[in-house]
């Protein structure tokens, strides 16, 4: 597997931890509903026509989400992100930077 994908991998994978734990399930497993949609999350990913070339995918051109699944990845996006910060911040920053990326291609 692609470093990018591979990073984007586990970054969402964090930042899903980090929702659960917050929202949801203060232990370290994800909760039914979150774990389902890193299944979704990891299913996309493998699937991703762009590869090692795939943008953030607030970047990318095509939405491979189903809108239901979209609007909870980009809550679960916007409560993590902040806190990313403080409980990962070399993820965090690698994650912006690779937005910032994407926004100049």
């Amino acid at each position: 597997m692609s470093k990018p994908l591979e990073f984007q991998r586990d970054t969402v994978k964090t930042m899903l931890r980090l929702y659960c734990k917050g929202n949801h399930h203060p232990e370290e497993e994800l909760c039914p509903e979150c774990r389902e949609l890193e299944r979704y999350a990891m299913a996309r990913l493998d699937h991703c026509k762009f590869g090692d070339q795939k943008p953030t995918c607030e970047k990318c051109p095509v939405h491979c989400y189903k809108p239901d699944m979209r609007n909870r990845m980009i809550e679960v996006m916007r409560y993590a992100g902040p806190r990313m910060v403080f409980v990962h911040p070399i993820m965090a920053f690698r994650h912006l930077l690779a937005g910032a990326k994407s926004r100049r291609k």
